[in-house]
């Protein structure tokens, strides 16, 4: 059955480039992002380990832990590492599991047999301190993922569970957030002292409640 919002993200314990993982005690009280690559070796793999190494100041000040996967044997990801630091300019600054043995890859679903029977698709697991699963995103081999989304997602997803506010189509942090439709215009008169503005009755914008 394969892995959905809300679920628990499973627990494993997996070989990586920094020792050996016991996946929910590594990631403690932080949120995590747990994404899957091909395999080792691959033109958009290395750009893309190269990208998230150079956002640890981003990651870090979210309170987030990136961890990679791939489905070759420890020994090629040391290689690789060398390959990245040299063309990205960046050397890993984060665990990358091997999954030689396909254990992780199967436990969250990311071999999908009619895209490739042997290789891992981009597969992205964001999960919170509760180990809860609060987004998943499955992009093709041939698409290299967009961080700076992944990143704007979590800034979502930590402002959503701290108030009852959503976000809107295309919304960046500092922009106006919408009330959710559970809260009376009372309550919202309480929670978010800067007003709010009523479009209509279900769709109420208020400034980002955060903002200091």
């Amino acid at each position: 059955m394969a892995i959905q919002l809300g679920d628990e993200a499973p627990d494993f314990t997996q070989e990586s480039t920094e020792g050996t993982i016991h996946f929910h005690e590594w990631a403690g009280e932080s949120w995590v992002v747990l994404f899957s690559h091909p395999r080792d070796y691959t033109p958009v793999c290395t750009t893309e380990l190269g990208t998230v190494a150079k956002l640890k100041p981003e990651w870090e000040k979210r309170n987030v832990k990136v961890i990679g996967l791939s489905v070759d044997p420890l020994k090629d990801h040391e290689g690789w590492s060398a390959d990245i630091a040299e063309t990205q300019g960046t050397a890993l600054n984060f665990p990358l599991i091997a999954d030689a043995d396909r254990s992780v890859s199967e436990l969250y679903g990311m071999i999908h047999p009619n895209a490739s029977n042997t290789f891992t698709v981009r597969s992205v697991f964001i999960i919170g301190p509760d180990k809860k699963v609060k987004l998943t995103l499955t992009y093709p081999a041939s698409a290299g993922r967009n961080f700076n989304e992944i990143l704007r997602v979590i800034d979502s997803l930590q402002l959503t569970s701290d108030y009852k506010v959503a976000t809107p189509a295309n919304w960046t942090p500092g922009e106006d957030v919408i009330i959710v439709p559970t809260v009376t215009n009372e309550e919202a008169t309480a929670l978010f002292p800067a007003g709010f503005n009523q479009i209509k009755p279900y769709l109420r914008t208020t400034k980002q409640p955060n903002l200091k």
